[in-house]
């Protein structure tokens, strides 16, 4: 999959969408593309650390998995943003989606995973 146009794809789908980009299993950001203007709210490192605990998470989901089947997306509303996460087919990248509180994200999640 060509991330880095995903990435782009992602930010023309709603003017409300800060963010889309896609770290690997170490947390590092690989693709990345933000809104023009769009204020960092956490440092570089911030964010590594952010990644990392979302790698986490989708390890603790994926152990209830066989019972509940595979985690499609995950959603966290913040004060100031709301985060999407959507891991891939085999779970060794996180799409990492970061929209303004005030968006809908549910027609964003779907129109997300129509891309994917």
């Amino acid at each position: 999959m060509d991330y880095g146009r995903l990435c782009k794809e992602i930010l023309d789908l709603d003017p409300k969408i800060r963010y889309a980009g896609v770290c690997d299993d170490t947390g590092e950001t690989k693709f990345g593309s933000q809104r023009e203007g769009v204020e960092n709210l956490l440092s570089s490192e911030e964010t590594k650390r952010s990644n990392l605990e979302a790698l986490a998470r989708w390890a603790l989901r994926n152990t209830l998995s066989p019972k509940v089947g595979k985690g499609r997306y995950a959603m966290a509303e913040y004060e100031k943003v709301k985060r999407i996460t959507i891991p891939s087919e085999d779970n060794s990248h996180l799409l990492l989606v970061t929209t303004e509180v005030k968006a809908d994200h549910s027609r964003i999640i779907q129109q997300v995973l129509k891309l994917i």
